[in-house]
């Protein structure tokens, strides 16, 4: 099952309180980022979920809300692992518009061959856990992060079994670090935008 996690205020994005202002609902290459994100999850996911404020999302089904409120993405993926009923689950952040769908299918086939409790990718910026396959049994751990007040999932990553697919074997299945390209800021979103068009795509 897929999760694309939208939760979190658009603060750096310079967003209020309108949810049409919000990030996840910025225009990017012809649709919105959580659109973009439904998409291509929806080629890889029997089933998809948003995880985020329900009130946000009311023209979407399928809103899983956070059992942690406030508590950042480690409060994401616990709402949603507590939601599904499926060993493995991947989540996206719904600011990475250039993760593909070949990308997703890498990391579930990793995570399939794997008794680890998370297959996650490294770039060269570090592990990225919100574009990542999580089995259910993070469930617990996630949870006793949360109510001690660490919300770091890189922390949580100590006390599980991990698979990391590292840059080298991700540059040899043909991805590079622009596949984690997060957009935060208005900068950041021009620079998708120049990457986008310099790409050829729609």
């Amino acid at each position: 099952m897929g999760f694309v996690l939208a939760g979190g205020k658009s603060s750096r994005m310079g967003a209020g309180t309108d949810k049409d202002e919000d990030k996840v609902f910025l225009e990017f290459g012809g649709q919105t980022l959580l659109d973009r994100a439904l998409s291509v999850m929806g080629t890889v996911c029997d089933r998809v979920a948003i995880v985020g404020d329900p009130a946000k999302f009311t023209k979407y089904e399928s809103i899983v809300a956070d059992i942690f409120p406030g508590c950042g993405p480690l409060a994401g993926i616990h709402a949603a692992l507590l939601h599904s009923s499926v060993e493995l689950n991947l989540m996206l952040a719904v600011d990475m518009p250039f993760v593909s769908r070949e990308l997703l299918a890498l990391l579930f086939a990793a995570a399939e061959e794997s008794d680890a409790i998370v297959t996650v990718p490294r770039s060269g910026k570090g592990l990225q856990p919100l574009c990542a396959v999580y089995r259910r049994d993070f469930l617990p751990v996630a949870e006793q992060a949360l109510r001690a007040g660490k919300y770091k999932i890189d922390a949580v990553f100590s006390s599980v079994s991990v698979r990391v697919i590292e840059e080298g074997e991700l540059e040899a299945a043909g991805f590079s670090e622009r596949s984690f390209f997060n957009v935060n800021t208005p900068q950041d979103r021009v620079a998708a935008e120049g990457r986008l068009s310099r790409a050829g795509e729609t």
